[in-house]
């Protein structure tokens, strides 16, 4: 160890001190997020209205952190709430856990679960930390319809992933939107979706009217 390592440590030091120092204005000036950037969570919807989510809990068997809590329930005639078998009656995500390693989208196979480039997920209450169903669930967009109702895009499963994607695409087209498809084929992380109710073991909640964040999503 020579007689100046102790002097150069305090370079580093001296040299901050001549430096600009750059006050960021948050809250009052948020920083735009890059596109592609990974936030909270989002649940989609089919073109009609109805859920992508079918309950398979893959992502809770994906999550390292056991953050998500998924409780599946069988479609009936006449409570519809997916087009497939069974739906997620039960979606929980405890963001006191939840690493955002992304792994829960990777796991998905129905591109229901996605995440959106809101970042803001602090709060001075824990509880309110475990996002139920309703909360994470995007908002019907025009021409959707609230759940439950019987299938509009065809008679069974496959149809919506045949028509569905083709529709949705048209939708965004005519609303001067980019091609999202394309966009995940490229690597970007988008996906607009999804609103419900929920409750269970890992929340303590009133009512599900009581709250309701939802955005645009991003796989």
């Amino acid at each position: 160890m020579g007689m100046f390592d102790g002097i150069a440590g305090f370079g580093v030091t001296f040299s901050t001190m001549f430096k600009k120092v750059v006050t960021e204005e948050y809250p009052l000036v948020k920083k735009v997020t890059a596109p592609r950037y990974h936030g909270r969570h989002q649940l989609n919807r089919h073109p009609d209205g109805l859920e992508k989510c079918v309950g398979c809990e893959l992502c809770a068997w994906a999550c390292p952190a056991d953050a998500i809590y998924v409780e599946g329930g069988d479609n009936t005639p006449e409570a519809r709430y997916s087009p497939g078998e069974r739906y997620g009656a039960i979606y929980q995500i405890n963001y006191l856990r939840c690493i955002g390693c992304g792994l829960c989208i990777e796991a998905c196979p129905t591109r229901s679960l996605t995440m959106t480039n809101e970042y803001e997920l602090a709060d001075d209450d824990r509880q309110d930390l475990i996002y139920t169903k309703e909360m994470l669930l995007a908002p019907l967009l025009p021409g959707m319809e609230q759940p439950p109702h019987p299938m509009r895009l065809g008679d069974d499963e496959q149809d919506y992933y045949v028509q569905g994607p083709e529709m949705a695409r048209q939708g965004r087209e005519q609303a001067g939107e980019h091609d999202l498809d394309t966009d995940n084929r490229a690597g970007a992380n988008v996906e607009p979706g999804a609103a419900l109710v929920g409750k269970g073991p890992l929340a303590k909640r009133g009512s599900p009217e009581a709250s309701g964040a939802t955005g645009e999503g991003r796989s």
